[in-house]
């Protein structure tokens, strides 16, 4: 499987491909930062980083997208530039026809370190293990964005199977 994972900012977005399977070590087929200048108009911002997402999304051919859940912050602004970002990320998977799945920060950090309450370098640290790096992905959104698709492929199966089971018995 190969998923696209995107750790949204409106600054910074990251932006991680990884191939891999439940249970075994992945892949990392490439990364990068998708940037924007802040003190550029909003919706050149969001312009800019949807049609970056669109490139991503046609020149890696992923089979799904993994997003990084928006949690409160105390920076107000923050958050909303967050949560633009993140909305432009689950419309890249959308309109591609992908399933696109969000995780909270807490999955992300237990499922590729073991606890949910890891530190930046720790998932970074982990990934870079995971993934057997030469050297550790950088910038850390970048890092971020392989541990949330690392994340899925560990863990959206599973979860797919019982949301597909929990509507099932709704019927």
């Amino acid at each position: 499987m190969r998923v696209l994972g995107i750790d949204p900012g409106l600054t910074r977005c990251g932006v991680g491909i990884v191939e891999g399977m439940p249970g075994r070590p992945g892949r990392l087929i490439g990364y990068t930062v998708v940037r924007s200048d802040p003190d550029e108009d909003i919706a050149q911002r969001l312009l800019h980083l949807d049609r970056s997402l669109a490139e991503l999304v046609q020149a890696y051919q992923p089979e799904s997208v993994a997003v990084e859940r928006v949690f409160a912050q105390h920076n107000a602004q923050s958050v909303m530039g967050t949560a633009q970002a993140s909305g432009i990320a689950i419309l890249a998977g959308a309109r591609a026809g992908l399933p696109v799945q969000t995780y909270t920060p807490s999955e992300v950090k237990a499922a590729v370190t073991g606890s949910g309450t890891a530190d930046k370098a720790q998932v970074t640290a982990m990934v870079t293990r995971l993934l057997k790096l030469s050297a550790p992905p950088k910038p850390a959104d970048a890092a971020d964005a392989i541990a949330i698709a690392i994340c899925h492929i560990w863990r959206g199966g599973t979860r797919a199977r019982i949301e597909a089971a929990a509507r099932r018995s709704l019927r």
